[in-house]
């Protein structure tokens, strides 16, 4: 028998020899390896030993990305059947949702790992996109249970933010504050045509609110409201989690005189057509009041478009006394008139005896006198007229309006349609109101709303004559006195109108606009009264200029 200790020893031996042979193939493999730059993962790869991620942790991170996916949705109540606690998750996510209101979301979990527990940890980013803040950050993580073969996300305040505790909730608060519409007098402006509204996110959706949106809202191209921690029963803004250097707003201040807003607002009520009514300071064209029926939407009383009918005899006449007509001149008012086989007519037909004259016929709105005595507004004579009144130019009033259109005539029949204010007439209830002003104060003075954002004034390219305006005073004052504007008989201030019935529409008998147009003889006031689909202008618009006129007394 051989000696043991003799062959172990020439057994290592050998052992030890192929070690040797094997030993430089194994080094220059390593060598590659780690110059490659793989390092020790590289090394495990190529050897077939990679790490594995733990499954546990791979199913709860997909479980949490589920309820991150739902959240961010504005799927609460997906979201909470997630969780461990339902109904506190989602009426929790549902008021930060609510309250900032962004118009996008991006949750997405990151690594996990699990802690000595069994749960898994994972944390998360969240990147919510706030219209009044901007992109809002940061970083939280969840804790996930292992619960009846499925991961469950254990929900709790700080889960949602890190500095969250139960009662508070995430929201904004507005750091640059609006600033108000304001009337003359510096006070809230009073006034629902004009005063527009302001939705959730503090933007302005139509009227002056909307317009002005920019200046009131502030900030300068910041953000204009800050994330905040709140007190869910209260509100109350308690920390900032995020910072704004926005500047407040700046008010804008109109011409609307409150006591003649409140007098026209007044006067609309109890009314069951859309209308409008409009006042102005015929001095300096300040609009005092502006009142449109029903408030929202097109403000009927800036920017409406209509024919003006019959209050724009009050243009056809200043043509005619250019013409050399005087209100003293006798002239024909007969049921009936044609031009070309087109029949004209007056209102009910109605006729005035011989011996009337052009102040009777003004006064008591005759449309077939006009319609004869239409050469004498022939040609460019009804444009240019038009002109002297500032209509045909471009209004800066601060507000969007309509500023009229009184185009050449192209034919007989035109023009006789045109005198009337029918045809391709129309005119805003702005512009009559104008119309009246301009007679009042001799000279067209453009309205202005918003005097602060008017840059350039429009000015007449025509003037009138005092003689015109003087005979239009005469004849403005007795549609009062015994004309068709007797609905204003009595009324103090000594007002000065003309009635309008505009006929529109393809219908038989036509539909017709209520117009009235006036001004105060004794005071610095010109107005206008249309009433849409309204009737007469004597009978229906005259009963409303009649309350607009008795509340301010």
């Amino acid at each position: 028998m051989s000696d043991p200790t003799l062959q172990q020893m020439a057994r290592h031996d050998r052992v030890r020899r192929r070690g040797a042979r094997r030993g430089p193939l194994l080094g220059v493999a390593m060598a590659v390896v780690l110059a490659s730059g793989a390092g020790w993962w590289g090394y495990n790869a190529w050897s077939g030993d990679g790490p594995e991620r733990d499954p546990d942790v791979v199913a709860a991170t997909e479980q949490l990305q589920s309820f991150l996916d739902a959240w961010a949705a504005g799927e609460a109540a997906k979201a909470g059947a997630l969780s461990d606690s339902p109904r506190t998750a989602e009426s929790l996510l549902t008021s930060v949702m609510t309250n900032l209101k962004p118009t996008g979301a991006k949750l997405t979990a990151g690594d996990g790992k699990k802690d000595d527990q069994g749960k898994v940890v994972i944390p998360y980013t969240a990147r919510f996109t706030v219209p009044a803040v901007g992109e809002f950050r940061y970083e939280s993580e969840a804790a996930l249970t292992g619960k009846a073969g499925k991961w469950v996300v254990e929900f709790g305040s700080p889960m949602v933010h890190p500095r969250l505790v139960p009662g508070k909730t995430l929201a904004l608060k507005a750091v640059a504050k609006r600033a108000a519409v304001l009337d003359a007098n510096g006070d809230d402006l009073q006034a629902a045509s004009l005063r527009g509204s302001v939705d959730e996110q503090g933007k302005g959706t139509f009227g002056l609110e909307a317009r002005y949106d920019k200046q009131l809202r502030g900030g300068g191209g910041a953000a204009t409201s800050e994330v905040v921690i709140a007190d869910r029963q209260s509100g109350e803004a308690e920390a900032s989690l995020t910072k704004s250097s926005a500047k407040p707003g700046t008010p804008v201040r109109t011409t609307i005189h409150p006591k003649v807003q409140g007098a026209a607002a007044a006067a609309m009520e109890g009314l069951e057509v859309n209308a409008a009514l409009i006042a102005l300071e015929p001095s300096t064209g300040n609009v005092l009041a502006v009142s449109s029926r029903p408030a929202g939407g097109i403000n009927r009383a800036l920017a409406g478009r209509y024919p003006p009918g019959s209050t724009f005899k009050v243009v056809t006449a200043a043509a005619m006394l250019k013409a050399g007509m005087k209100p003293s001149d006798v002239v024909a008012c007969p049921k009936f008139t044609r031009v070309d086989g087109q029949r004209f007519e007056n209102q009910n037909q109605f006729t005035l005896p011989a011996g009337s004259t052009f102040k009777d016929s003004f006064a008591k709105s005759c449309n077939t006198m006009f319609v004869e005595n239409r050469a004498k507004a022939g040609g460019s004579a009804l444009h240019d007229t038009a002109e002297a009144f500032g209509i045909g130019g471009e209004w800066d009033v601060g507000d969007v309006t309509y500023d009229g259109s009184v185009p050449v005539t192209t034919s007989d029949n035109d023009l006789a349609a045109s005198t009337i204010g029918q045809a391709r007439v129309q005119a805003s209830p702005l512009v009559m109101a104008s119309i009246a002003a301009t007679v009042k104060e001799g000279t067209f003075k453009q309205p202005v709303l918003v005097p602060g954002a008017v840059k350039k004034k429009h000015e007449a390219t025509a003037r009138l004559d005092p003689s015109v305006t003087g005979a239009l005073r005469e004849m403005m004052r007795a549609t009062v006195t015994y004309g068709a504007g007797s609905a204003l008989t009595g009324i103090p201030g000594e007002p000065h109108a003309k009635t309008g019935t505009a006929e529109f529409g393809e219908e038989k008998p036509p539909r017709t606009h209520a117009w009235m147009i006036g001004y105060q003889g004794d005071s610095d006031l010109a107005w206008c009264v249309m009433l849409e689909d309204g009737g007469s202008g004597g009978a229906d618009a005259g009963p409303v200029a009649a309350r607009f006129l008795k509340n301010l007394t």
